[in-house]
């Protein structure tokens, strides 16, 4: 079972470079619409996880390929896919695309691991919130 959402966004003008196109380190931003969009469809909130669960999941690894640059008003579409795992990670799988041609733009992926919130212990096994989780939505 795939999950995954769409989230759609517009090009800002202070996203943009002297060239007029999206500044490459702006598609992390972009990214994270999918993962808030995940989150929130999908019901693992990352707040709660930090307040309730004591626990954080930082970004470990970001992975992004470039095909074609978006401009300003362009309004494109992040798909943001879980990528399922056995380990204490939370892995995405990215594709941006123009809303108006469909053209992919840029694909990537993104890896966070989960860290205890009192020393920032890596966690080594699934944390029980998560493993929860997974059940909830069939995985």
């Amino acid at each position: 079972m795939s999950l995954f959402t769409e989230a759609e966004f517009e090009v800002r003008f202070f996203d943009c470079d002297p060239l007029g196109i999206v500044w490459h380190g702006n598609y992390a931003k972009y990214f994270e619409i999918g993962r808030d969009a995940f989150s929130k469809k999908y019901e693992i909130d990352f707040e709660e996880i930090f307040h309730k669960h004591n626990y954080s999941s930082p970004l470990t690894s970001i992975d992004m390929s470039f095909k074609r640059p978006l401009e300003f008003k362009d309004i494109a579409i992040v798909r943001a896919t879980f990528r399922p795992t056995d380990t204490p990670k939370v892995i995405f799988d990215y594709l941006i695309y123009k809303k108006s041609t469909g053209e992919k733009i840029c694909t990537g992926s993104t890896t966070q691991v989960f860290v205890t919130r009192e020393n920032r212990q890596l966690s080594l096994t699934i944390p029980a919130f998560y493993e929860a989780w997974k059940k909830t939505v069939n995985l």
